[in-house]
Order: structure tokens, then sequence, then C-alpha cells
């Protein structure tokens, strides 16, 4: 590394030299968020950076175990969360912090898709109720209207 460049590839054209415009704390402190410009073809992307620790793995509803994905989550909220007034800062953070949780927990290695799903819809269900239902619609498998309806109806009744 020299100066403020570095040796990281631009994931548009492959350029392997890039520049630093920008470095600041993310997830409450736990990665760093760096913005980089291409010397190439002056493109401009983010990199994050984290201490990297032991796998986390999901146990699957039939009983497969794949290592922990933050993207999947990200990317379940982000679509729960399409055309509402939350930032896409907010919900990386969110993500963050579940996965904080999850390994804080006894040192947990193993988790379960339904134990994600309980913490994404606790977050969700005070950030944006429309949020809330869309992710529920899908982490349920809401079959009908009717199951619709009686979440519709749980959470007004939890208000």
């Amino acid at each position: 590394m020299r100066g403020d460049t570095c040796n990281m590839r631009c994931p548009f054209c492959g350029w392997d030299d890039t520049k630093v415009l920008e470095t600041r704390l993310a997830d409450e402190g736990y990665s760093i968020r760096r913005r980089r410009e291409c010397f190439e073809c002056q493109n401009r992307f983010t990199t994050y950076e984290k201490v990297d620790d032991l796998p986390l793995l999901v146990i699957k509803k039939d009983g497969r175990r794949q290592q922990f994905d933050h993207h999947k989550i990200l990317n379940g909220l982000i679509r729960a969360c399409e055309k509402r007034p939350v930032a896409l800062e907010y919900l990386e953070n969110m993500v963050g912090e579940i996965e904080r949780l999850i390994k804080s927990k006894s040192l947990k290695r193993e988790v379960t898709t339904s134990e994600i799903g309980e913490l994404v819809m606790d977050r969700l269900k005070d950030l944006d109720e429309v949020a809330y239902v869309r992710f529920a619609s899908v982490y349920r498998e809401f079959k009908d209207i009717n199951t619709f309806l009686s979440e519709i109806e749980r959470m007004l009744r939890n208000a």
C-alpha cells in the first residue's frame, strides 16, 4: 500500500490499484467502511473491513447447514423496505446488530433460520409496519389472504 492507494481490484474494470477517498466506522464501530476510486476507470465503490472470526452456521428448515451470509438478510430487508422511507445504512446496521446478537448468545456457532427470521421481524415491526408485513408474508409463507389478515390483526392487538 502506498499512501492512500491500495492494491484493491476494481469490481468494474479489474484494475488492481485504487485510491481510498473516505474511511469511516460502520456497523456501530464493528467494521470500517472505505469509499474507493479506481485509477483506471474512475468508478467509485465501497468496501467493508471487519474482524475475521469463526463462521456462523445457519440450520435450514430441511436440516442442511450453510454459512451465515449477512447479504441474504440484507437483500430480504431491502426487498421488504422497497419504496419505504428506510435508509440502507439503517438496514446494514440492523443486520450487523442481529449477527452480533446471535454470536454473543453463549458463543453459539449455529442458528436456525426461524431464530434469524424472528430477530429480523422484531426489529422491522418497530421500524416500518409495511416492511414488517412484507417480510412476514415471505418468511412465514402466507398461503392466502386469511393468513395475511390474521397477521395484521395480531399486529393491531399488540400495538
